[in-house]
């Protein structure tokens, strides 16, 4: 197989979505541990919420009725007759009386509003109010929030703080989230050792590709597999990916993806998925020789060698598939910046670059530096806040220009 049929990265983003699918497999958690998790369940209340009323301000609870044409030059007084205290109920009060109430206070019987303490002034067992108040003013009702049976917290969505919160306010202690989507990851080469080695024998380098593949897969949400180093041997690399395709939801074989008399992973790409390969390459650099299988509902990626080249496309089209895989139905959004380049940077016509930029904040703006420097030089990436993307319709950037900034994930 020869990458000679490449497409641009919109049309690898349709298949993705095109081709696969949530993994419909379920656990459930406790609440304390499912940030960033996928909600496998529609959730309804089974309560009210709030489940008593209360007050939204520091003030006095009242008979609106009561406060009627009050002004600052004919102030309205009621009788004062104590204080409702936090987390107990509260206790009746009449006509032409009223109680002091903190924020978050309950409401007690006979009062249908709250008037702030800012608008009263209280004598003794007197309290003057120069404001009047309508009824259910500064007052959160009972079920305000929500009423028993609501839909509150549809399936798919991605659990956040704000989804947490009224999980815990509503008495929910656990739900169902879809499992991680698993990825494994290969890296293959006969140059490669592990990391952990500390002399290198000439013509050696250390594995970098497993961590930074894994880093990734786990900030986006996925369990990892990581499997170390496999030599540029076919029959080797088929075994490994063989072996460990039933256990894995990605398979990631990273390296052998070029043209070469050693890339063995395109021919076990067509083997593993039975000639059943999406994509022979993209129009990206860095990126361009990037493969893509499907075996039922298995995604096998083959990366680019260079470390630099394998995070930033694994970074983009990783997301994208985990979060199918993972049942996600929300979209996520990139943040983005926008930025004064400081220096040209050329491009080529029919090709997406994605170039790393720096970022630095200097006279109320931004300014985004490019930085430039092969797929292979991993230390290029320190110190980086993001990449501009150049579409394949424009010959490269001028200085000056603003640009759209997009920040790693």
């Amino acid at each position: 197989m020869k990458l000679l049929t490449v497409k641009s990265v919109d049309e690898v983003k349709k298949i993705l979505i095109g081709n696969f699918q949530s993994i419909d497999m379920y656990e459930k958690v406790d609440i304390d541990d499912c940030l960033s998790r996928v909600l496998g369940q529609d959730i309804f209340a089974p309560e009210i919420l709030p489940s008593f009323s209360r007050s939204s301000v520091d003030g006095y609870a009242v008979n609106a009725s009561d406060t009627y044409g009050a002004s600052e030059s004919l102030p309205a007084f009621l009788e004062f007759i104590g204080e409702i205290k936090m987390g107990t109920e509260a206790e009746l009060i009449g006509f032409g009386q009223t109680r002091y109430i903190p924020t978050g206070g309950m409401l007690p019987p006979g009062a249908d509003a709250v008037a702030m303490v800012e608008y009263t002034e209280k004598l003794a067992d007197q309290v003057m109010l120069y404001r009047q108040v309508g009824p259910g003013e500064n007052v959160i009702k009972a079920g305000d929030d929500v009423k028993k049976g609501d839909f509150v917290i549809s399936k798919g969505t991605v659990l956040k703080e704000a989804e947490l919160g009224s999980l815990a306010a509503l008495g929910i202690n656990s739900v169902l989230v879809y499992k991680k989507p698993v990825v494994g990851i290969i890296s293959t080469g006969n140059e490669l050792v592990s990391r952990q080695v500390g002399e290198l024998q000439k013509g050696q380098i250390r594995d970098i590709n497993t961590i930074l593949l894994s880093s990734i897969a786990k900030r986006l949400g996925a369990d990892v597999f990581e499997c170390g180093i496999t030599i540029d041997n076919y029959d080797q690399i088929f075994e490994e990916a063989s072996r460990l395709l039933p256990e894995v939801d990605i398979l990631l074989l990273s390296g052998g993806s070029s043209v070469g008399t050693l890339d063995f992973t395109a021919q076990v790409l067509e083997k593993l998925s039975n000639k059943n390969v999406l994509v022979e390459g993209i129009a990206i650099k860095p990126g361009k020789p990037t493969l893509l299988a499907k075996v039922n509902n298995k995604a096998i990626l083959g990366l680019p060698g260079h470390p630099v080249s394998a995070m930033m496309i694994f970074s983009y089209f990783g997301e994208i598939l985990i979060d199918i895989l993972s049942g996600s139905k929300d979209i996520k959004v990139k943040k983005i910046c926008t930025a004064l380049l400081t220096r040209n940077i050329p491009s080529s016509a029919g090709r997406t670059d994605w170039v790393r930029v720096k970022l630095e904040f200097d006279q109320n703006s931004y300014k985004a530096t490019p930085v430039f420097g092969k797929s292979g030089l991993i230390t290029t990436l320190i110190g980086t806040q993001g990449y501009i993307e150049i579409p394949p319709h424009k010959e490269g950037l001028e200085g000056g220009s603003t640009v759209d900034v997009v920040f790693w994930s």
